[in-house]
């Protein structure tokens, strides 16, 4: 049975019962009260995890506003108790919004991706141990060592941030499988350090590859401070497979499917990501709704009706949608935000002749 943890802490029942339906059975309702035995009778795994997670999101809201309040408790002024007071409560109502979003975008998942659990088949003898002789390199996604991406992030022609990615000759090993590590990090327009992160990645024999983990580091520079150096505020979306519950989950595959839908990240309330496979032949001008925010000089140079498209979606941020963009031989080569109309493009690699020609934003 799902529930909603309203402010007074109380529990009920979601009206939007309908969505649970879509992802298991009348039944579940039934069996849900009885817990977990319920849940492994029901087979309704994915849902229960939904459910438990909604859980754990309406009491984490409650010791944020509780906390809160401890903080406006201390405020002297009557006016400026009273304003955090009033900023707590809105904090509190849009959570709990928040809460209800990450349900219903959970329980749409639970009815792509099924009910079964999550438990892929992580065995090291599946994987490459010697990244400089792969059995089967993915080819929209090379994990060459000395790989290098440099990427131009900004709306309408006004850049926000620099993105530069390079694969190193570091390896990390995850659960018993050697993982290669990419450095990935991003800057201000100005030049100034935003985020570090050493993403994890495992080369599979058939061609697959699997995102093992991440290490986010998140830095803020602030007025005042003698010298001006990043500060580390932040280590939000860390995790490592086999740790905490974490898993491993899949950044490109060997074979792409369209409309197949998989999961990127899984480690439960802290990184959740799906990505669904919208086209694997993509060429500019053929497709109005996928070429919406790309640039057409860069499609073009690097797509002949082989480009691949995949959607992704942050189960933890509903709304927020981005779009990738795959090209042979070079990755990753946009990111699109159909939404904010944002953008992050190639400008810069060393993966391939045509990294040469990119053209400038």
């Amino acid at each position: 049975m799902t529930y909603d943890n309203t402010p007074d802490g109380n529990l009920a029942l979601l009206p939007g019962q309908r969505r649970i339906a879509l992802a298991g059975s009348v039944l579940t309702l039934a069996l849900a009260c009885l817990g977990p035995a319920g849940a492994v009778a029901a087979g309704t795994y994915c849902s229960d995890t939904a459910a438990a997670l909604n859980r754990a999101c309406g009491f984490d809201l409650q010791d944020n506003y509780w906390v809160a309040v401890a903080v406006c408790t201390n405020e002297t002024d009557m006016a400026d108790r009273k304003a955090c007071l009033a900023d707590a409560e809105t904090a509190r109502s849009e959570e709990k919004g928040l809460c209800k979003e990450q349900l219903a975008g959970r329980l749409d998942a639970c009815a792509v991706l099924g009910e079964g659990r999550y438990d892929p088949p992580f065995e090291p003898r599946f994987f490459d141990k010697d990244f400089t002789r792969l059995t089967r390199p993915n080819r929209y996604f090379p994990l060459g060592i000395g790989n290098h991406w440099e990427y131009w992030t900004g709306t309408r022609g006004v850049q926000s941030e620099a993105n530069i990615v390079e694969i190193l000759s570091d390896t990390k090993l995850i659960d018993e499988v050697t993982c290669l590590v990419a450095r990935d990090l991003v800057y201000e327009a100005d030049g100034a350090l935003k985020e570090a992160t050493d993403d994890w990645f495992a080369q599979a024999k058939n061609g697959d590859v699997w995102y093992c983990g991440e290490e986010v580091k998140n830095y803020e520079f602030f007025e005042g401070d003698q010298p001006q150096a990043p500060e580390l505020v932040g280590v939000d979306g860390r995790f490592k497979a086999d740790i905490e519950g974490a898993k491993p989950g899949f950044i490109f595959k060997a074979n792409p499917v369209v409309g197949e839908t998989y999961l990127e990240e899984f480690s439960l309330a802290n990184a959740e990501d799906t990505a669904q496979v919208f086209s694997k032949t993509y060429n500019y001008g053929e497709d109005a709704e996928l070429d919406r925010f790309v640039p057409r000089r860069l499609a073009q140079l690097l797509c002949h009706h082989d480009c691949v498209v995949t959607e992704n979606v942050s189960l933890l941020e509903p709304g927020i949608v981005e779009r990738k963009y795959y090209a042979l031989g070079i990755g990753t080569f946009l990111e699109t935000n159909p939404d904010s109309g944002e953008i992050t493009r190639l400008v810069k690699c060393n993966v391939n002749a045509l990294c040469a020609s990119l053209p400038a934003p």
